[in-house]
């Protein structure tokens, strides 16, 4: 009897978590997926340059070239209109396409200078923070710009 009601609680609470979230197929699922991606890449990155995690410069050097390619993807993902569902995106994406598309190209530029800064042997924290600080700018005057805190 007790295995009975434990499944059906079981059960009811896949059942409820199920409900509200965001289609991982939707264009707003594939970007946050994206940008989930990117945050955790970066994160490592900096981590090693901060010493939180052991410095690893092949590591870091797949590292950049991950989060470069990454850095292209989620723009795609952006309707031309508005979708209801909720995201962390303001209105001005929408309005000011532009200037969104701008810190987009801008965010690859950086990501593209990491990865090339990454090629540079030997490997040395000290040489790949500057370039790994622009990558870290940009995603932050774009969140500043045209994410909802």
């Amino acid at each position: 009897m007790t295995f009975k009601r434990l499944s059906i609680v079981l059960l009811a609470c896949l059942t409820l978590s199920a409900c509200g979230g965001v289609d991982p197929n939707s264009p707003l699922g594939q970007r946050k997926a994206i940008f989930k991606q990117m945050l955790k890449t970066g994160e490592d990155l900096g981590g090693m340059l901060r010493g939180r995690i052991p410095f690893d410069g092949e590591k870091f050097a797949d590292g950049a070239v991950k989060l470069d390619a990454l850095s292209h993807e989620p723009w795609k993902h952006f309707p031309q209109v508005r979708e209801q569902d909720h995201t962390s995106a303001t209105n001005d994406v929408w309005e000011k396409q532009a200037r969104f598309q701008e810190l987009a190209r801008t965010l690859e530029a950086a990501t593209g200078e990491l990865v090339i800064a990454s090629k540079v042997q030997p490997y040395k924290a000290s040489l790949l923070g500057p370039a790994m600080q622009r990558v870290e700018d940009t995603c932050s005057a774009c969140h500043k710009e045209f994410r909802d805190h």
